[in-house]
């Protein structure tokens, strides 16, 4: 079974483990969970969560100042300020990543009631943009937000990367027009926007060296990725797009760090998202996000 755990069902008989992942009601199964959970927290002691504190790295206080990360928010928001800026809860439904996008759920922490803890914002700005394309299918969508992601999979062992960080995401949605021209313009506007971002950012303290924009195309898409780098208002390369993760089409923008490599900073691109969230061929979905609690660690002068 993909994703399974053996070992950790073998105190419990397969009737048993059916029940739990997929027989019992929802409501029945948060509710059992939920004081399997409350027992555990009672036998708990104070030293115990203590040290669980002090190494597990799920808990742990970010690295950077949090004056520092406010200040960059706010910088982030005003390049975009053509985007709607939205809070978003630190919670999100149970599977907003994994039953909309390609993502393993063993990726995210999941809670006992039924919800997740957001690992993408972009997934939940899809949810939302959904929500307001089915009551007026004629406007377009333009949503930002900062938040702080939680993430289960190994970190890279590199300075700056951790299993929470903070994220200033962007996303776009609306009916496709004739020629793709949308899809376009919003992609275009993305790369515009975030480029936009660097620059704000270089005025407040933070350096963005010999960037790098990379337009990525799937062999079918060429001719729209052609449209996107030449729309770029720096100078994009256009490279085949592999990974089936995005729609297509895909950008990526990098800088040089003090290090002296090129970190992957800002990762763009189209999802059919929507498509499945609404059942609407002719909606086109748009998503960016910047990693900013990495910007602040190795771009900050």
């Amino acid at each position: 079974m993909p994703g399974s755990r053996e070992w950790a069902r073998t105190a419990i008989d397969e009737s048993a483990y059916a029940a739990l992942a997929k027989d019992l009601p929802a409501s029945q199964l948060w509710s059992l969970l939920l004081d399997v959970a409350e027992q555990r927290a009672a036998g708990r002691s104070p030293s115990g969560v203590q040290q669980q504190w002090e190494r597990d790295r799920f808990v742990c206080p970010a690295y950077i100042d949090q004056r520092t990360l406010n200040e960059l928010d706010g910088h982030l928001l005003r390049a975009a300020a053509a985007y709607e800026a939205i809070e978003l809860s630190p919670l999100a439904p149970l599977g907003s990543c994994s039953a909309i996008a390609l993502a393993s759920q063993n990726k995210i922490v999941s809670t006992v009631r039924g919800t997740e803890v957001v690992s993408d914002p972009t997934n939940l700005l899809a949810l939302e943009s959904a929500r307001r394309l089915r009551a007026d299918p004629s406007q377009t969508v333009k949503l930002a937000t900062n938040h702080r992601c939680v993430r289960a999979q190994q970190v890279p062992e590199q300075p700056g990367f951790a299993a929470h960080f903070r994220l200033f995401c962007m996303t776009s949605a609306g009916r496709e027009r004739r020629g793709h021209g949308l899809l376009v313009e919003f992609l275009s506007e993305h790369i515009e926007t975030q480029l936009r971002a660097l620059d704000l950012l270089e005025q407040h303290g933070y350096a963005f060296p010999d960037r790098i924009v990379s337009v990525l195309a799937a062999a079918d898409r060429r001719d729209l990725g052609e449209r996107i780098a030449n729309a770029a208002p720096a100078r994009a390369g256009l490279e085949l797009l592999t990974h089936d993760y995005y729609d297509g089409l895909r950008f990526m923008i990098s800088a040089r760090a003090a290090s002296g490599e090129h970190m992957p900073l800002i990762d763009g691109g189209s999802f059919n998202w929507l498509r499945k969230l609404t059942s609407n061929n002719r909606l086109v979905f748009v998503a960016s996000g910047l990693g900013s609690q990495l910007a602040a660690y190795l771009y900050r002068r």
